[in-house]
């Protein structure tokens, strides 16, 4: 005979644990992955996709190539409803009467100052 018969296998409790133990480390490193690098990544997409959308004149943004500038005009378009909505274009000054069109996608982060604590100043500085 040629083909050798198949003998059923019983069902071992231990061996259906020792199957599902091999694949737990994997899902231990997705889990871990998930919350160390994709859910942050996420988050700060969000926050940018944000910041993008409240975009407006004098904020200070930095595009894809590392040109730092001061928005000056956010286009608006009509969308299918005739609301106006933020265009595309940014038009960022980048030096003193230097200004360039650039894509909303190309801002890579906007930088937001926020000012210093001190309201009032302090008795040293009047003193001196």
């Amino acid at each position: 005979m040629l083909i050798t018969p198949a003998y059923a296998q019983g069902f071992d409790l231990a061996s259906s644990f020792g199957s599902i133990s091999q694949f737990m480390p994997l899902v231990l490193m997705l889990v871990v992955f998930y919350f160390l690098l994709i859910r942050p990544q996420q988050v700060k997409q969000k926050e940018l996709r944000a910041s993008l959308g409240a975009l407006k004149r004098g904020d200070k943004v930095v595009t894809g190539g590392g040109i730092i500038g001061v928005v000056q005009k956010v286009s608006t378009v009509p969308d299918k409803a005739g609301k106006l909505v933020p265009g595309s274009e940014v038009e960022v000054e980048i030096a003193p009467n230097t200004r360039v069109t650039v894509l909303r996608e190309t801002i890579t982060s906007v930088i937001r100052t926020e000012p210093a604590n001190d309201s009032k100043p302090s008795a040293k500085a009047k003193a001196g």
